[in-house]
């Protein structure tokens, strides 16, 4: 007698996995239609044909991968107007100027030496910095620096501006370093102040949109490390310029917001304070759970912050988890998982690990950087799944973090 239950337990488990295979492939072409490859908007600024080469600056003269560098800086040239205004982007609407992006343009041009490229984007900010509260997400360019669009503030903008303001002093002579501060001394000031009114009973500030640019329930590592970032290098400023006041205000809401931020968001650093901590096994790292990896946990580590081993690890626990498989880094776990990747993102843990001695992490993210530019030699807004370049070209912010890692490999950059 032939044995039909056998039979069916042999096949049955093929038929199972045959039947998951089918489910996978449906579930991801629905992922890929809703999330279909975005495409390049421009090959870059208008009249560039090509990667131009050029002789190097005597200041970045030893700077790794110049041609990279070179035509990064000649697009930093042609995002910045006359009067200062760093565009984000030539294109629509890109074409506003961010804080965020503006300083990091302003550290990057200090960092080969730009001094006075550096001087324009800051002194742009000064004229539109907010006299009280929080600056607007993006400002417009040229006519007059008006708040845009309806986003709401983002407190992230006081720690980027005055992290910049730092970085540039910190790198110049003693005589010009004590004049950028003293002439941005308002600005910074303002900056600081609005940071420690932010932080409620939990020593944390109240939720804010950061740079995934959106409304947010809850207050997000992307506003925590900037605003630590900001009043480590607003406290140096008032100390150089001996503002007894803040010295001590701004010391008393750093260790505040420092030990709250390790608190709620240790030890893995998600974007949003995890809601448990896993204990595995004694001699295993503890893993927050819930929250989300995020790429702005490189900022918690050098050249923003001094290192830490905890840091450290959570850093390179993240891009692990952040890697897509065209090698470059998305957002953070909790962005839409169309296999895209943004350059800014990338850029950063390029910078994170130049700035803390892991120089082959350095070389590989900024040559895949690098490899991946427009036909003008432009650094988009991302590389699709397809490693092409898409969205905007050149991206400021991306452009500037190149700029800052090849210095960062060149030689090691202030830390506040």
């Amino acid at each position: 007698m032939r044995d039909d239950n056998a039979k069916r337990v042999r096949w049955f488990p093929y038929a199972v996995i045959v039947l998951l295979l089918a489910v996978l492939a449906a579930g991801t072409a629905a992922n890929l239609d809703r999330n279909p490859q975005p495409q390049l908007v421009a090959e870059g600024i208008t009249g560039r044909a090509g990667p131009v080469a050029l002789e190097a600056p005597d200041s970045s003269a030893d700077l790794a991968r110049p041609e990279l560098i070179r035509d990064a800086l000649l697009d930093l040239d042609a995002l910045t107007l006359p009067d200062g205004a760093t565009l984000a982007g030539w294109n629509g609407p890109w074409r506003f100027v961010w804080p965020r992006d503006a300083s990091f343009v302003a550290a990057a041009r200090c960092s080969v030496g730009q001094y006075a490229e550096a001087d324009k984007v800051l002194g742009f900010l000064n004229t539109i910095r907010p006299s009280a509260g929080r600056w607007a997400a993006r400002y417009s360019a040229p006519d007059g620096g008006e708040p845009q669009d309806g986003r709401e503030p983002q407190l992230d903008g006081s720690g980027w501006v005055l992290w910049a303001t730092w970085f540039c002093a910190e790198t110049q002579s003693k005589p010009q370093s004590s004049t950028t501060l003293t002439k941005y001394w308002p600005m910074v000031k303002e900056s600081g102040d609005q940071i420690v009114a932010e932080l409620g009973e939990d020593d944390l500030p109240a939720a804010s949109p950061d740079y995934w640019e959106r409304p947010e329930a809850k207050v997000t590592l992307g506003t925590i490390a900037p605003l630590l970032t900001g009043l480590r290098a607003g406290l140096a400023i008032a100390t150089e310029l001996d503002r007894s006041t803040q010295v001590a205000h701004w010391r008393d809401a750093l260790e505040r917001l420092s030990a709250a931020t390790d608190r709620k968001f240790g030890p893995s650093y998600p974007r949003t304070p995890a809601e448990a901590v896993s204990f595995v096994e004694p001699g295993v790292e503890p893993v927050a759970l819930e929250g989300g990896a995020d790429a702005i946990v490189t900022i918690l580590g050098p050249p923003f912050a001094p290192a830490r081993e905890i840091v450290t690890k959570a850093i390179e626990r993240t891009r692990n988890v952040l890697t897509q498989p065209n090698g470059g880094v998305t957002p953070g776990e909790q962005w839409r998982a169309d296999g895209v990747s943004w350059t800014p993102q990338t850029a950063l843990f390029a910078l994170s690990a130049a700035a803390r001695g892991d120089r082959s992490t350095a070389e590989e993210l900024l040559a895949w950087l690098d490899a991946h530019r427009t036909a003008t030699g432009s650094l988009p807004e991302k590389v699709n799944r397809d490693l092409k370049p898409a969205g905007e070209a050149p991206l400021a912010w991306t452009t500037a973090l190149v700029v800052l890692t090849a210095s960062a490999l060149d030689h090691p950059l202030p830390v506040p």
